[in-house]
């Protein structure tokens, strides 16, 4: 059966903490390995629902995975916790052609993931604690 998803985003949420960058950079690796475009979002929810967003490739994290907090910046957003953000953030993905998303992050990252699930069908991993491989085999399979 051939991959239906063809693009995805990857953001982090929250406050920084540690492994992000690393956690970015094998996003970023795998969806390579899959053949799949991958999409940074700068600054959490908050890109997500502006439209900030920008291709990323094996370049574009080389030499991250020692550096501290995350290059995909991060921030806490209000306005996600909207039906109106939420919906903002929807049309975004769909007018950049994006099929699925990673998020990166921890507790408020999975909340916020999982009422944008719920309400829109939209494929979303929250990347805690399981290899990112894994979390790619559940979402193209």
């Amino acid at each position: 059966m051939p991959n239906k998803i063809k693009k995805i985003g990857v953001f982090t949420s929250g406050g920084d903490s540690p492994g992000m960058n690393a956690a970015i950079r094998s996003v970023v690796r795998s969806c390579a390995y899959y053949n799949i475009e991958c999409i940074g979002i700068y600054r959490g929810y908050e890109g997500l629902m502006e439209g900030d967003f920008e291709s990323m490739d094996a370049r574009s994290v080389k030499g991250i995975i020692n550096k501290g907090g995350t290059i995909l910046k991060s921030a806490r957003s209000t306005e996600f916790r909207t039906k109106e953000g939420r919906q903002k953030a929807y049309d975004q993905l769909n007018k950049a052609g994006i099929d699925a998303l990673v998020a990166i992050g921890g507790d408020g990252t999975f909340t916020g993931a999982l009422v944008f699930n719920e309400e829109f069908g939209f494929p979303v991993m929250v990347f805690q604690e399981l290899s990112i491989m894994i979390l790619l085999e559940r979402l193209i399979h």
